[in-house]
């Protein structure tokens, strides 16, 4: 690890100001190396206090994401990669799993994303500093192999770690995403990575992206919005992975109560499209699979397990 990301480190667990002779010993260095360790911290944008016979601290104002500050806001042990743009990261997720420079579970995040992609081929409008951008792979098992459990599974962990730290009241839009009021703060994309030589899966990625303070969006975006509460990034990073890590692998019966609880649709007018064709129907109820029961205006009763939802106003 370089000097620059150690002294990184040792910032963002320090409760206050770390003395400046305490950083050279324990660190090995020289004081001209550990001061222009700090000068390149400063260039990337941290806000770093110096005080004489106090030393140096991270002033609270810092919002800056890295692999470190992810990390220190995590309970759980896995490698965090930080990127200030990639194209996407489910996409660099495949493509570092694919190359085995990466073994899952590991959390790939990014300050932008040049091509955030969404479901069904749609894109995630991604710029810079203004939101979270992440994706978690991690080893499947079998309820995991199902799409709508992993997207069930991160949405309740989204929901959780919102209201955890902020006062913020999220819902969640069967399948994949989460609003605040009538606007969509975050989208889930899940997808798998087949081993062609057992035909199974052998990885399950996780993306997820969340408008923290995002104001301005492309034309073409319906109902977008932001969370609009002041809460740190990497923190919210950090305890949305947590979460997820924790009921990932758990029994659906687990936090599907949740997931219920916080649904916008039940009970509601929706239409939904299947095999081409928009069916308008009313939203009765969640099952313990994560599917979403509906009752169409013939009187039909079936359970969805993938597809696009409108609410009807």
């Amino acid at each position: 690890m370089s000097l620059k990301n150690e002294l990184l480190e040792r910032l963002l667990s320090a409760e206050g100001y770390i003395n400046g002779e305490q950083l050279v010993a324990e660190l090995g260095k020289s004081r001209a190396a550990v001061w222009k360790a700090v000068k390149e911290l400063k260039k990337e944008g941290w806000d770093i206090i110096a005080v004489r016979n106090r030393g140096y601290r991270l002033s609270e104002e810092n919002d800056l994401l890295s692999a470190a500050r992810i990390k220190s806001n995590m309970k759980r042990d896995i490698e965090v990669l930080y990127y200030p743009v990639t194209d996407s990261t489910n996409t660099q997720a495949k493509r570092l799993l694919a190359e085995s420079e990466a073994r899952a579970p590991i959390l790939i995040a990014a300050n932008e994303q040049s091509a955030g992609r969404g479901r069904q081929g749609k894109s995630f409008y991604s710029p810079a500093d203004t939101g979270v951008y992440f994706s978690l792979a991690v080893q499947p098992n079998i309820s995991l192999q199902n799409a709508v459990f992993a997207t069930t599974a991160a949405a309740v962990a989204v929901c959780r770690a919102i209201e955890r730290l902020t006062d913020a009241k999220p819902e969640i839009k069967w399948v994949n995403d989460v609003y605040i009021g009538n606007s969509k703060i975050c989208g889930i994309l899940t997808e798998a990575i087949s081993d062609f030589e057992t035909g199974g899966v052998s990885a399950v990625i996780i993306g997820i992206g969340i408008n923290i303070s995002t104001q301005h969006f492309p034309d073409g975006i319906p109902n977008a919005g932001s969370l609009g509460k002041r809460v740190c990034r990497a923190e919210l990073v950090g305890e949305i992975a947590d979460e997820l890590l924790e009921i990932a692998f758990a029994d659906c019966a687990d936090y599907i109560d949740y997931y219920r609880s916080h649904s916008m649709l039940l009970g509601k007018k929706i239409s939904f499209i299947e095999n081409g064709r928009v069916t308008a129907a009313t939203a009765i109820s969640i099952d313990e699979q994560g599917g979403l029961t509906v009752e169409t205006e013939n009187g039909e009763t079936k359970t969805l397990r993938s597809g696009e939802i409108s609410i009807r106003f």
